[in-house]
């Protein structure tokens, strides 16, 4: 479970990072490409992730006493995540959840306007938080 979460987090910063990325390793754009055709299932993926990571964090508010870093970068990667995700496959939410509410799609893409400035440093924080819990989490 813990690999799982690690792999979503990571291909969703990889994705989230994508632009700058390319910039900087051009070769990395054909590889990127092959990741991006599924982004909107990647980010739908990750976004209900994040929920239930946010979702589990509440309920196991217990953990803080006995293992409070695990417990600090396990909500940060659940914030993360959701961010990510929602950013990713708000294509894909947009079309299933908010069919044919234009109010809900208006709110929804005011916010993705707000997240998509932080983009990079979300998908940066996506691959390290999930790296770190998942490093923690087997220590």
């Amino acid at each position: 479970m813990f690999l799982l979460s690690m792999i979503i987090g990571i291909a969703g910063g990889l994705l989230a990072m994508s632009s700058l990325i390319v910039r900087n390793a051009p070769g990395a754009s054909e590889k990127l490409a092959t990741l991006a055709k599924y982004q909107g299932w990647i980010g739908l993926t990750m976004f209900g992730w994040g929920v239930w990571e946010l979702i589990s964090c509440v309920l196991s508010m217990s953990l803080l006493g006995s293992h409070p870093l695990v417990w600090i970068f396990w909500a940060l990667s659940g914030v993360a995540d959701f961010a990510v995700g929602l950013l990713l496959g708000f294509g894909l939410i947009s079309t299933y959840a908010f069919r044919g509410n234009a109010m809900a799609i208006q709110k929804g893409e005011l916010l993705r306007s707000k997240l998509v400035n932080f983009q990079i440093p979300l998908g940066a924080m996506a691959i390290i938080m999930s790296i770190a819990y998942g490093v923690l989490h087997f220590i």
